[in-house]
């Protein structure tokens, strides 16, 4: 491991110093390239498919294992949408000149080298390492065992372009330790790794946040809510929070729980059980809720319960202040959404609910980089430093002062 992360660390001076059209090209490349290769990766990924179904993964996480030619060639897309973003490093974020006559910059750089540890889904892989390599990062990738074959082909196509233009392949790698003893290596590793980037379950985030060396931006589970105020249009209550669980289960800003005011709830809720029956979810309820529609009882250990399945816990609120406190209580301060007709409820959820993504009368599907125009991101952070929300290419940068003088001598 420390021979591998040796040579990582050596890289980043190259790739931190590569001009802003030779990075646009070669992400071009690496997009055409995976295109030309699409047979090979589906070929891999179908032996992770099989394996996945021998050890009994569930419906969702097979969805998020899943690569055919439509999800290779829209990974090859947002490479090439990365490409096009404006350069991140070397911008001037500040700049000012003080009394002693000093000129100061405050400009943006690359962080390093970035240790991504991920689950399930390979077309990360593709993501981060591309917001790595546009952003002048190294990037040490370590998926989950499920999409071994997946991340492997992924890797060494990228790999393929590196070569191609005499740039290290170490610029973008795998660990040659795929197991957690390597990522407890990897994580102690401060004097070779700049920042590691968790992405994936509860434990996962917890292992890594309690032990690592190196500074952390937790991508932490995404229980996501959506309430319904006493003013919500009811047409558009019932698409959004249908979307919203449904769209697709499996991902962090699908809605885990539903929160329903009191005053529409009688109204509400039998038109959404009805379509949540067309989308064979299964359905938990509080009290309030159960005495309204008939469906299962919802436990407190429910709400705090992140399903990535086709499963939604609903509760029966009285007030917009009570649906903010159990989404600050219950959440994971990802992604939440009022759905509301009253401009005052909505500035008051906006400015209470403490997540990183609040919404407006719109499904929580809609945190991701790509929809936020970041092109991708490395994860939808819940840290409140040093990045929240999706992380994309500005986030993968610091900065540093750069101070010019004319002779001067402090007195």
């Amino acid at each position: 491991m420390e021979d591998f992360l040796k040579l990582a660390k050596n890289s980043a001076s190259v790739v931190s110093n590569l001009q802003p059209n030779i990075k646009s090209d070669i992400l071009i490349q690496m997009a055409d390239h995976l295109k030309k290769n699409c047979h090979y990766i589906v070929e891999e990924n179908l032996k992770d498919i099989e394996q996945g179904r021998k050890n009994n993964l569930s419906y969702a996480l097979l969805d998020r294992l899943l690569l055919d030619e439509k999800r290779v060639f829209s990974m090859a897309e947002s490479i090439i949408e990365i490409a096009s973003l404006r350069e991140p490093v070397g911008r001037i974020l500040d700049g000012w000149v003080v009394p002693n006559g000093l000129r100061i910059e405050k400009v943006s750089v690359p962080i390093g080298v970035i240790g991504i540890i991920y689950e399930s889904r390979p077309n990360v892989t593709s993501d981060t390492a591309a917001l790595c390599f546009k952003s002048g990062n190294v990037c040490v990738l370590k998926g989950g065992k499920e999409a071994l074959n997946s991340n492997l082909a992924i890797a060494t196509l990228l790999q393929d372009i590196l070569s191609k233009n005499s740039l290290p392949k170490e610029i973008i790698s795998l660990i040659p330790d795929n197991s957690r003893e390597g990522v407890a290596k990897l994580i102690k590793m401060d004097h070779y790794v700049d920042l590691i980037i968790p992405r994936g379950g509860e434990a996962l985030i917890k292992f890594i946040s309690q032990n690592s060396t190196v500074p952390v931006v937790k991508h932490d589970k995404g229980l996501c809510h959506i309430f319904i105020d006493e003013s919500a249009n009811i047409k558009n209550a019932i698409d959004i929070s249908i979307n919203a669980k449904c769209q697709r289960t499996g991902v962090c800003n699908t809605m885990e729980t539903l929160l329903v005011h009191k005053n529409i709830a009688e109204q509400i809720l039998p038109k959404l059980k009805d379509e949540y029956f067309k989308q064979e979810t299964k359905l938990l309820g509080c009290l309030k809720t159960r005495a309204i529609i008939d469906i299962k009882e919802a436990n407190e250990e429910d709400f705090f319960t992140e399903y990535l399945d086709n499963i939604l816990s609903i509760k029966v609120v009285d007030s917009l202040d009570e649906a903010i406190w159990h989404i600050n209580k219950y959440g994971s301060h990802h992604s939440d959404s009022i759905l509301s007709e009253n401009y005052s409820n909505s500035e008051k959820f906006l400015n209470e609910v403490d997540s990183a993504c609040v919404y407006v009368n719109s499904s929580t599907r809609f945190t991701d980089g790509a929809e936020f125009g970041f092109g991708a991101e490395v994860g939808i952070s819940t840290n409140k430093l040093h990045a929240r929300g999706p992380m994309g290419i500005n986030d993968l940068t610091t900065y540093k002062f750069k101070i010019y003088g004319n002779g001067n001598i402090r007195k």
